[in-house]
């Protein structure tokens, strides 16, 4: 079975994660597998807009727990680790075509941050979205903590990952961090429509402001994903991810007290 499949609907690429047994959660074939879809869908000149989403009850549940655990216990490979998420992710972000993900069930934390790297995000209302890294002693560090302000605002950014603030739908929209809702059977419909939008408008002018919109409100993005690694070392060579880590494998609450 292959881990993401792809959708021709005339010049819209549909790419789905699919590993729904498993939540879509990302492993790393997976990755490299969304990686080469996006890919594919960026040198497709007959493709004009690409569409993200997720087989199953949800998009994704984020990055796969046992490979989290394995980082835990070695820390020195979290570069590694990092680099082909970043590079799959910055493709959504880079490719002069509009992409969209399209959200329903859940997207936490890893997922988040390919749905912020995408130029735009439609979402069931009942469907719940964040990253709550820092309840595991991490911060988000494949884009989120960088991407999030210039969607959202600093404030919101800061409240959403210093909290590890999971919202729905409607809340999301209401401060601006999707731009469409409807209810979950609804959500191809929504899709839709914004598609129909953008595909109404000049291919080539689509492309160019969107790369003049990304580079004015990330000047220097390139700089702070660099950042987030270096501060996420440092996060993991904590005692902080290591009770996060236990934590969440034991299924209890994480104990930082006196830390």
């Amino acid at each position: 079975m292959s881990l993401v499949t792809t959708e021709d609907r005339g010049p819209v690429r549909h790419v789905v994660l699919n590993r729904p047994e498993k939540r879509n959660a990302m492993n790393a074939e997976l990755v490299l597998a969304i990686r080469d879809a996006l890919d594919a869908a960026r040198i497709d000149a007959s493709v004009r807009c690409v569409v993200v989403r997720g087989a199953g009850p949800m998009f994704s549940s984020g990055m796969d727990f046992a490979a989290l655990g394995e980082l835990a216990a070695d820390p020195s490979g979290l570069r590694a680790f990092r680099r082909p998420i970043l590079d799959a992710w910055n493709l959504a972000e880079e490719m002069p075509k509009p992409t969209i993900c399209q959200i329903h069930g859940g997207c936490i934390g890893g997922a988040m941050e390919l749905a912020l790297a995408c130029d735009l995000r439609v979402m069931a209302t009942d469907a719940i979205i964040g990253m709550p890294e820092t309840r595991v002693g991490l911060i988000p560090d494949v884009g989120g903590s960088s991407r999030l302000p210039a969607v959202v605002g600093v404030g919101r950014a800061k409240e959403l990952i210093m909290t590890s603030k999971l919202i729905d739908g409607t809340e999301a929209e209401r401060i601006g961090l999707v731009n469409r809702i409807g209810p979950a059977e609804e959500l191809d419909a929504v899709t839709d429509q914004l598609v129909g939008e953008l595909l109404a408008c000049a291919p080539t002018a689509v492309g160019l402001a969107k790369r003049v919109i990304d580079s004015a409100a990330k000047p220097a993005l390139a700089l702070t994903l660099e950042h987030e690694v270096t501060v996420q070392q440092l996060c993991a060579e904590s005692e902080d991810f290591g009770e996060g880590t236990r934590a969440f494998a034991e299924k209890r609450q994480p104990d930082f007290s006196g830390r």
